[in-house]
């Protein structure tokens, strides 16, 4: 037994579901599974029922992960005792961040945390949302930059800023001679979106239901990028978050349209464990994404 098999029956005693909990563990689904078939054989019980309605926890089970749950804490806290802190007594932070928002804020963020916190490293993980807030929980990555909302009693944290949305459409297109659209302009519509599990992608089904547009059949997109060239190759329309509308140097081929209503947006937080013993530390970190965010939004840049 290991941290690793206590972390992967957790995970699965929460989301109840073996493919869902190898994504947040970082894990195949086999591997998962079979270290739960071993945990079981080493403890000599059934942890989980399989039944036809999804997965039971046993009486052991419920015993088994209130434990596990216990021992990962407690490992959390030595983590925060002790992490934090390089060979040279310099604080170092271990940073989460998605990847349709860390290509276009972090290079702007870093040189200026270089500036305030001089004996300070930072270690960046770049990961889709729901795997960044299971390693925050585990204590395998310090803080998050994550969409809001999130919900977790393990969790702290504060909104940073608000990211606007632009309609990405090629230069051709009908609507690229408007400067600004209203929602209305959506409807009947057809955007282009990222593949499933980016947080992106969800606040975009979300809009598209709202204002009568829809998803474009047969295409998922694996980043912001792979969206933007297919725009400028006229394949369709789609979102873009502010931050990432300028990069690549290719506005002559594109059109990038602010939408007159505020539904057109995505928060911004950073978030922390409430067990950390950095509060200070990720207090002034806050101030200074939240200040250099808010510089490029205002620039447009």
């Amino acid at each position: 037994m290991n941290l690793r098999d206590l972390e992967y029956l957790v995970a699965l005693a929460e989301q109840r579901n073996f493919h869902r909990a190898a994504e947040l563990c970082n894990a195949s689904q086999p591997t998962l599974s079979a270290q739960i078939r071993k945990l079981e054989q080493e403890l000599g019980v059934i942890l989980f029922e399989r039944s036809p309605r999804g997965l039971i926890l046993t009486q052991a089970g419920e015993a088994a992960v209130s434990r596990a749950r216990t021992v990962l804490h407690e490992v959390t806290q030595m983590r925060d005792d002790a992490a934090g802190h390089c060979a040279d007594g310099a604080r170092r932070l271990h940073l989460g961040v998605f990847p349709t928002l860390g290509p276009y804020l972090l290079p702007h963020v870093m040189p200026r945390f270089m500036e305030i916190f001089p004996s300070s490293e930072i270690l960046l993980t770049e990961e889709k949302s729901t795997v960044l807030l299971q390693r925050l929980i585990d204590g395998q990555i310090d803080a998050a930059l994550l969409a809001l909302p999130v919900e977790d009693p393990h969790i702290t944290g504060r909104k940073l800023f608000t990211e606007p949305f632009r309609l990405a459409v090629p230069s051709g297109h009908a609507l690229a001679q408007q400067e600004r659209l209203s929602a209305n302009a959506l409807s009947g519509q057809r955007l282009m979106l990222l593949e499933e599990g980016h947080c992106l992608r969800d606040q975009a089904l979300t809009l598209c239901h709202r204002y009568g547009a829809r998803e474009y059949d047969g295409f998922r997109g694996t980043s912001l990028e792979t969206l933007r060239q297919m725009v400028i190759a006229g394949m369709g329309l789609t979102l873009l978050p502010q931050l990432a509308c300028y990069e690549g140097g290719s506005r002559n081929h594109i059109a990038l349209l602010p939408l007159e209503t505020d539904g057109f947006q995505r928060n911004i937080g950073l978030y922390w464990r409430k067990s950390s013993n950095a509060n200070d530390h990720m207090s002034k970190l806050a101030d200074l994404i939240a200040d250099v965010a808010s510089e490029l939004i205002a620039s447009g840049t």
